[in-house]
């Protein structure tokens, strides 16, 4: 049975941090939880933000982990947002925009053809739980070298079909060499369960950062946010 991505509380942020800005973060009553990018926690995000991009190694690698550490198929967490699975729209395709020499439509068969990669990693989920899955698909970086991404485009946004699940990265973690568009899983194509016929799978972000279900893939100059960080959810979100 899939389980509805809806936590009652802000999350542990399982993330490279310091203990002392989290406790101060705790203790303040300056903080406003309904909004989270403003005052003392905005502050605090801000700082923290910078302090994950400084950490950030664009050529440090995931481990690639044996076939005997994969999770079974059938354990591993569905999440989405929407009432129901969602699924494809009819003649769905790929919308590839914003600062690119060449705005594209991509359908599944256009992603194929395009250099395949291919990897078995842990997944890391905000809630404290991780599962192990082989993905393939299309290097995100491979995508906006097709399209001819403009270098001012400083950030990535990726848009769904689950009830407008969307969210945005910084483009050093959305060029690493393990930040893919799979169409794959565990040597079959991907099912609906898990974001159907195409979902953002990465081995540098927690697991509410991998948008599901794709529609959209933006190359902007700005950071926009997304549907868990305009809730509170931390933006960057590294492991």
């Amino acid at each position: 049975m899939p389980r509805l991505l809806v936590p009652s509380r802000r999350p542990l942020l399982l993330t490279r941090r310091s203990a002392l800005l989290g406790a101060a973060a705790l203790t303040t009553s300056a903080c406003d939880s309904a909004r989270p990018r403003e005052g003392f926690l905005g502050a605090m995000e801000r700082i923290n933000q910078r302090l994950q991009a400084a950490l950030f190694d664009a050529d440090r690698l995931a481990p690639e982990l044996p076939p005997e550490e994969a999770t079974p198929p059938g354990d591993f967490p569905q999440y989405f947002v929407s009432e129901s699975m969602p699924l494809a729209p009819q003649g769905w395709a790929l919308r590839v925009g914003g600062l690119v020499e060449r705005p594209a439509l991509l359908s599944l068969e256009d992603l194929q053809r395009l250099p395949r990669t291919e990897y078995r990693i842990r997944h890391h989920c905000v809630e404290g739980w991780s599962a192990v899955a082989s993905w393939h698909g299309v290097r995100v970086s491979d995508v906006a070298r097709y399209v001819g991404a403009d270098p001012r485009a400083g950030y990535v946004e990726l848009r769904s079909f689950d009830a407008g699940y969307w969210s945005s990265w910084d483009r050093p973690s959305a060029f690493h060499a393990q930040t893919i568009l799979a169409y794959g899983m565990n040597g079959q194509p991907l099912s609906p369960a898990h974001g159907a016929p195409l979902r953002l799978y990465s081995a540098v972000k927690l697991g509410y950062k991998m948008v599901k279900y794709l529609t959209e893939v933006n190359f902007l100059p700005e950071p926009t946010g997304g549907y868990w960080e305009e809730r509170g959810y931390e933006w960057y979100a590294g492991v």
